[in-house]
């Protein structure tokens, strides 16, 4: 009999980690973690303070406002994981975008380890110890790492194998060949006044396949025209 595949395991490290599993706690995702396809398993920062105070953060050296979360304390909580396999992360506003990519790489791979930043962030001198990677939803910021992890645990977990579907069901997906995905219609055929598109009740695949090309090539070009570029130069 052949071995049982172990599971994708999801590492969380955080001063709040009640807040996993969070919304991965229902549906789909919850329900491949019942059924032994990913494991989470979080550690609460503070674990690691060594005063009475459990302190994790002073304040920075040369000034500035706000608070850095201190090196030792979190170095020790890595520490803690060291034979936890997977990717070390920090998420991090400052760290490299995020994209369907990279969530396809880590899904890949034996599962993640997530740091959750708080305060001002986290001292460079861990980060470089440890070689850890920064990732960053976007051009923005949020208050901590907790909903970054958890955005990034749900486009990893989705695409692990029997999670969802069909394998076709992913490859049609907005960013699996480079563009937006399509427009989507379904029951009624008529509704406020609006049809759905003729090709779509034609039964005719190609066709179907051609508007659905021209229709996600055009949404791109319009909403982002950075993904439009790249998409361009590779079919160049």
């Amino acid at each position: 009999m052949a071995d049982t595949p172990a599971p994708w395991q999801a590492t969380v490290l955080s001063l709040f980690p009640e807040m996993f599993p969070g919304p991965l706690g229902h549906s789909i995702a919850e329900k491949a973690r019942q059924s032994g396809l990913w494991s989470l398993k979080t550690l609460d920062i503070r674990d690691f303070a060594s005063d009475k105070h459990r302190s994790v953060d002073d304040t920075p050296f040369g000034g500035g406002s706000g608070m850095v979360m201190r090196p030792d304390v979190v170095d020790a909580a890595l520490a803690s994981v060291e034979d936890v396999p997977g990717r070390r992360i920090y998420l991090s506003p400052r760290g490299v975008r995020f994209d369907q990519a990279m969530a396809r790489e880590l899904a890949d791979g034996p599962g993640v380890v997530l740091l959750c930043g708080r305060y001002e962030g986290l001292d460079q001198r861990v980060i470089d110890a440890r070689g850890l990677e920064e990732v960053s939803l976007g051009d923005f910021v949020l208050s901590g790492g907790e909903i970054p992890a958890l955005a990034l645990l749900d486009a990893c977990i989705r695409l692990l194998p029997g999670v969802l579907g069909t394998a076709a069901t992913l490859d049609e997906e907005s960013f699996e060949e480079g563009l937006l995905e399509y427009p989507l219609f379904t029951q009624p055929r008529e509704w406020n006044g609006m049809s759905v598109p003729e090709v779509l009740l034609s039964g005719h695949h190609a066709k179907i396949a051609e508007w659905r090309r021209e229709q996600a090539e055009e949404i791109t070009r319009e909403r982002r025209p950075d993904l439009w570029e790249r998409y361009r130069g590779s079919k160049e």
